[in-house]
């Protein structure tokens, strides 16, 4: 029986992995790290508003016995200035795993970073360098597992307000895009069904790509 924390729970990829849980017999009790408070009432559900994503010392409690982390939180590149972004992307992710780990280190984390990770943390690009970070950081700390998922452009299939004229072309360009393979696109179902199973079940290996997510998705 899996004890399983989310962030991200309202947006579009962490929605889906929230009532995958809700709905699956394995898992009995899901937290909720939240910014505001829903309107999501279950028996498993619990949410926690949270005033500070980078101190998470009264909350540790809550961590305990833990089974699995599904991080979804995260901001899309040129909506919030470069030291808003890496804050984002980099400390609030890391100061929770720092929190949880200290209270169970055998918990699975799930982090959903993005296709161009750069693990070298040299890239000219942002995104791919802060991405590079965390999953360094992430991995250094030692869970019993830990899993990056790089998607490459998510397709929304609800249809939403597209936050920037890169998602409006890139959503019309989805066919094309998902007839040319594997490798450049992924639903949002997709891949928060891939995302699920391997924090359930776990997987050969703790990167994967958008090939690997899509393949496990079907």
């Amino acid at each position: 029986m899996k004890k399983v924390v989310i962030v991200g729970s309202t947006g579009m990829v962490g929605g889906i992995i929230l009532q995958l849980c809700l709905q699956h017999q394995d898992v009995i009790e899901v937290t909720a790290l939240v910014r505001k408070s829903t309107n999501i009432q279950h028996e498993k559900y619990k949410e926690v508003v949270v005033s500070d994503f980078l101190n998470y010392d009264m909350y540790t409690h809550l961590f305990q016995n833990i089974s699995i982390v599904y991080y979804c939180l995260g901001v899309y590149t040129g909506s919030v200035p470069s030291d808003e972004f890496r804050k984002i992307n980099v400390d609030y992710p890391y100061q929770l795993a720092i929190s949880i780990h200290s209270v169970a280190p055998n918990a699975t984390f799930c982090l959903l970073s993005g296709q161009g990770a750069d693990t070298t943390e040299k890239s000219s690009m942002q995104f791919a360098r802060d991405k590079g970070t965390i999953e360094n950081a992430l991995t250094a700390l030692n869970f019993k597992a830990f899993y990056t998922f790089r998607p490459g452009y998510i397709y929304p299939t609800k249809k939403r307000k597209e936050p920037n004229f890169f998602y409006v072309l890139s959503r019309y360009a989805y066919p094309i895009l998902k007839l040319l393979g594997n490798q450049f696109s992924i639903t949002d179902k997709q891949l928060a069904k891939a995302m699920f199973d391997v924090g359930l079940h776990g997987y050969h290996q703790s990167i994967l790509e958008n090939r690997d997510m899509r393949l496990l998705s079907v």
